[in-house]
């Protein structure tokens, strides 16, 4: 009650000054606080920023809070040593109240800042950290120069019925109030266990990403059925909401609800982990990322595919690295009749054990796998232990080097030939011309 009465007459002082020539003095005074605390605050910023390429955590952690801090607190001292400078010639109501106002929004920004940190980067966090601090500040301000009961009285005089009860503005803000409030501390609780799992040794990836997952949904939900009541909204009345969520669910949105419990499935049987080389339908590449609703596949041209995680769940999936990351690779190569075979599979097993990549275990193998029309088909059998690099630098390597010593050798590559032979027959060409001229 004290400082309601303080700030009633805080109030009453200021509208007085607003009536005298003395608040432009007040208002420059300010405005020039602002100005040079922007202005200051600016030169500091950046002057830190020049020197981050080699600053830590820590040191990072205490920039960017300072970034949100600064403006408010410098312009809270300029305006402390502007009021007391001022206040020897007239009356500074003005400044007087401009002190609790910056001090609040000081405040409000050091406190959205910890939580933010608590949650956790997220892309969403940015504009909301700035739009959450505005609104609470505007309420606090609102409280301080007493207006905030007249606008409550005005928005609860805005009422209307949701089944048998009775709601009004004010409420469903308090509610969204409350749910924001609880869901804040949810994702900070959601942040915390995220870290611990992040820490925890022994734990699958796959695992730990879906506990993650599950708790962050359990603590969203348990924030929003905690909030509500607390406000005098009756969850009961959202039942016929839920019951459409449900039929919508059924008929609308049941590929989307697939997605996202194969997507469940698929972090709980682990058949996929992030870095896993698998071809699916038409795309082939490596795990990037396992969403809730989507997979994705980076190809080695760097192309990324979404494959919907329904899709995984019902398809045939070749999964390349799944147990073992070994993986045979078939080169194919032809050589003539006349060619020493014996030889020839010996230099295709050399070559192979030029590459670095070509694992000794299984070890390089060649075979004759057919007699073509123009030559012997050979095959030459070789094993990699990361396929997720690709393979088309290996082939080339090894084909180039296959060449290198068959032109050494003297073992000659065929390529397709056809002989065409020419009959000369006099009597059936008299007989072809008489037919000819006959007809």
């Amino acid at each position: 009650m004290k400082e309601e009465l303080r700030f009633a007459a805080m109030l009453t002082d200021t509208w007085s000054d607003l009536q005298s020539p003395s608040i432009l003095w007040q208002l420059a005074a300010l405005a020039g606080c602002l100005a040079l605390a922007w202005l200051i605050g600016r030169a500091m910023l950046e002057r830190v920023r020049r020197r981050g390429e080699t600053e830590t955590a820590a040191q990072r952690f205490g920039r960017s809070g300072l970034r949100r801090v600064l403006f408010p607190l410098l312009a809270l001292i300029f305006v402390f040593a502007a009021r007391a400078v001022l206040g020897r010639y007239q009356s500074v109501n003005l400044l007087n109240l401009a002190v609790p106002l910056l001090t609040s929004f000081a405040l409000i920004r050091i406190v959205v800042f910890t939580v933010r940190q608590g949650m956790g980067r997220s892309n969403w966090l940015g504009s909301f950290e700035r739009i959450f601090a505005s609104v609470v500040w505007a309420v606090v301000a609102l409280h301080i120069l007493g207006w905030l009961p007249e606008v409550i009285d005005a928005l609860e005089s805005v009422s209307f019925r949701v089944g048998s009860q009775k709601l009004s503005l004010w409420t469903l803000l308090q509610g969204a109030g409350m749910v924001v409030v609880t869901l804040l501390i949810a994702l900070w609780v959601a942040g915390v266990l995220e870290r611990r799992l992040s820490a925890a040794p022994g734990l699958d990836d796959s695992m730990r990403l879906v506990l993650m997952r599950v708790a962050k949904a359990v603590l969203i939900v348990v924030a929003v059925l905690v909030a509500l009541p607390m406000v005098g909204i009756d969850l009961t009345t959202l039942s016929v909401f839920g019951g459409a969520l449900g039929v919508g669910l059924g008929f609308g949105l049941q590929k989307i609800a697939a997605n996202y419990v194969s997507g469940f499935i698929i972090l709980l049987d682990r058949s996929l982990r992030i870095g896993n080389l698998i071809s699916v339908g038409t795309e082939r590449g490596i795990v990037t990322q396992i969403n809730t609703r989507y997979t994705v596949l980076r190809a080695g041209s760097g192309v990324e595919s979404l494959v919907p995680n329904e899709t995984l769940i019902g398809s045939v999936v070749q999964n390349e690295t799944y147990s073992d990351t070994r993986i045979v690779v078939p080169i194919n190569i032809q050589v003539g009749y006349d060619t020493d075979l014996e030889r020839a599979m010996a230099i295709l097993v050399e070559a192979a054990r030029t590459h670095e990549r070509v694992i000794a275990d299984p070890a390089p193998k060649a075979f004759l796998v057919a007699f073509g029309e123009s030559g012997i088909d050979l095959r030459l059998l070789i094993w990699i232990a990361d396929p997720q690099e690709g393979s088309l630098g290996v082939i080339s390597h090894i084909n180039l080097e296959v060449w290198k010593r068959f032109r050494a050798e003297g073992i000659a590559i065929p390529f397709p030939q056809r002989e065409v032979r020419v009959v000369h027959d006099e009597a059936a060409l008299t007989q072809a011309v008489a037919a000819a001229a006959g007809g």
